[in-house]
């Protein structure tokens, strides 16, 4: 019987041991023919970590695993097994195994593979490594791999010499900004934009240890701790523990990373949108609501004013997303500002929890499940689209559709699952969600409620949107090439028949949350949105174009660029100016003019040390006939 010590080592250090053979193999003998069959090592490396996951979420008792570290300092590799962690850890690893398979494929060809399946198994490892640690500091290990693995992938085609690992239109500008971002800008964009928010949660974090001795989010007195610094004390510790989350997650208004992040490779973009990197950010709140039990510090009103932003920033991130998503024609990035809009809507739902209990966080969690699965396939289905048609623009007809059966109907199914359709799987979720807002209103006001039907007609039609133009009424593609794919169409198969999986655990009760999705979803109010859901989707699969000043308004993002590309540059490189100025006159001050000062007065002080006592005598009787002159006449 393996110890659990062994078991969580094996489940995060097997993936990125399986990696090193193809990393060193490609430092040595890069693009060697049996160099390019070890990637299938790496694939095993993420099947032995799922197993560990599965049998972690099938056989493991829910509490806490402590391995001392640091313990005179109550600083400890501290790992916990809840109903979060062991869905979350066992989603991920799924997830990733199915894409790395895909990778397998899609990859085959590539002029740094070694690097690749590095970072990527990396960046698998430490996700899972976020998702079961109890111990901040644990945590961050984790969160900081999840960064640099970010980087490494999403500037993975660093050469930026092919027109497909681009975003926007090569050399097109709207007044000084470029609208265009290479492989190389797009890894550099993320990983300062998260290092951005990864700042104040690293102080956060330092403060909660120094107010309460303890790391671990499961064991902290939250609500003690909340009581200690007041109001203020709680709104400031909490949102600078959230910018974390916030940057990775892709929060407004730190969304522009997450939309040229899609100059990765494709299997990177599913991996980030759907199980990892972004979802960490949703999954560390819902952890923190988890234990801080909002819900029970109604008489904290510190607590409630962050969780009301939370609930609004949420929303408006959301309707953001859906909106650009639905001006957007690049495929990749469409679907980066709709995972966007996604993880709005799971903020929001688990900021309801301060008033409507631990039911939201339950809600916010399971639409997390669904829209991984579902973005996870539209994803690989939107690579091997790119990969046969050589474009990453939308384009197809039902031409297309005949000769790629299973991506049509992979897309079909994970558009009417994700988009709230009933009845099928996301609706069910979304009704409860309606159910949250709708009880909000004796909170907040029915602003809520309004901003997510918006946002869930508007997501319907892009979906739809995305169907209808890469297999329906898009352009005939100019170039297709299929060669004979067969592991690619076998992991997306995989990954959206999970969808079918929920939602006959959803119908079937399988868990008890599952009876609330259903009594909701049978509500007329629910119905009543999911027929708008329904009505919107048909309209945007026949009329899919948005070809309208506004819809290139939308799909330049509302020209969020300039705000990180110009408008942050401008006012970075004027408080430089500023710096460079202070600096010269500090230099000036100190290298220059008291220098002078102080030979200016060396020089004098040498004229009246001539070593003569007659000067000297001379020089004192000045002094006294000076002091005499002085005295009479103020005596005058």
């Amino acid at each position: 019987m393996i110890d659990i010590a062994t078991l969580l080592f094996l489940l995060f250090a097997t993936p990125v041991a399986f990696s090193l053979p193809i990393a060193f193999a490609w430092v040595y003998r890069p693009g060697a023919e049996w160099a390019r069959k070890l990637p299938i090592l790496s694939v095993f490396g993420l099947f032995v970590s799922l197993c560990i996951a599965l049998y972690i979420l099938f056989y493991f008792p829910n509490g806490t695993y402590t391995y001392p570290w640091l313990p005179d300092y109550n600083i400890n590799f501290v790992f916990i097994f809840d109903y979060l962690s062991k869905y979350m850890g066992a989603l991920t690893a799924l997830i990733a195994f199915l894409i790395g398979v895909y990778g397998l494929e899609y990859m085959k060809h590539d002029y740094r593979l070694g690097w690749y399946w590095f970072f990527f198994n990396m960046f698998t490892a430490s996700m899972l490594l976020v998702v079961y640690s109890d111990n901040l500091m644990l945590l961050l290990i984790g969160w900081e791999g999840l960064g640099l693995a970010s980087w490494g992938l999403i500037g993975h085609w660093f050469r930026d010499d092919d027109e497909l690992s681009y975003v926007g239109i090569i050399g097109r500008k709207v007044g000084p900004l470029n609208m265009f971002w290479s492989p190389s800008f797009g890894g550099w964009r993320a990983i300062s934009t998260i290092r951005f928010g990864d700042m104040p949660m690293f102080f956060a974090i330092a403060a909660i240890y120094a107010l309460t001795g303890n790391l671990n989010i499961s064991e902290i007195d939250w609500a003690g701790l909340f009581h200690h610094i007041g109001a203020i004390g709680t709104v400031i510790l909490i949102i600078a523990l959230l910018m974390g989350p916030f940057t990775k997650s892709a929060q407004l208004p730190f969304s522009e990373w997450l939309m040229t992040a899609m100059t990765g490779p494709t299997t990177v973009s599913a991996l980030l949108h759907s199980a990892t990197m972004v979802a960490a950010g949703t999954y560390l709140f819902m952890r923190l609501s988890w234990y801080i039990e909002p819900w029970k510090l109604h008489h904290m009103h510190g607590v409630e004013m962050v969780y009301l932003f939370v609930l609004f920033l949420g929303l408006i991130s959301a309707l953001y997303g859906a909106s650009v998503a639905l001006g957007c024609r690049e495929r990749k990035v469409l679907l980066a500002a709709s995972t966007m809009s996604s993880l709005g809507l799971m903020f929001a739902c688990a900021a309801a929890s301060f008033w409507l209990g631990k039911i939201a966080i339950y809600v916010a969690f399971w639409y997390l499940i669904v829209h991984a699965f579902a973005k996870a396939t539209l994803f690989l289905v939107a690579g091997h689209l790119i990969h046969a048609t050589h474009d990453r623009f939308c384009c197809g007809d039902l031409e297309l559709a005949k000769k790629m059966k299973v991506a049509f109907v992979a897309t079909v199914f994970a558009t009417l699952c994700l988009s709230g359709v009933p009845p099928f799987t996301a609706y069910w979720v979304k009704s409860a969600m309606d159910g949250i807002m709708h009880h909000l209103m004796h909170e907040v006001g029915s602003a809520p409620l309004y901003l997510l039907v918006t946002v869930s007609v508007i997501y319907s039609a892009f979906l739809a949107k995305f169907l209808s133009l890469n297999f329906i009424k898009g352009d005939k593609p100019k170039h297709l090439h299929l060669h004979g794919e067969v592991l690619m169409p076998i992991a997306y198969a995989v990954m959206v028949s999970m969808l079918a999986v929920l939602l006959y655990a959803i119908l079937g009760h399988a868990e008890p949350i599952a009876g609330e999705f259903v009594e909701k979803g049978f509500e007329r109010s629910s119905l009543a949105v999911g027929l708008a859901v329904l009505i919107s989707y048909v309209i945007a699969l026949v009329v899919p174009r948005l070809e309208s000043p506004i819809g290139r308004f939308l799909g330049d993002r509302m020209y969020m660029p300039a705000l990180n590309d110009y408008i942050i540059p401008k006012i970075g490189w004027a408080i430089a100016k500023i710096v460079d100025y202070g600096n010269r006159l500090i230099d000036t001050f100190c290298h220059q003019a008291i220098p002078e000062l102080i030979a200016t007065y060396s020089l004098g002080v040498r004229a009246i040390q001539s070593g003569y006592l007659k000067r000297y005598v001379k020089i004192a009787l000045g002094f006294v006939m000076v002091a005499l002159i002085v005295a009479s006449l103020v005596r005058w």
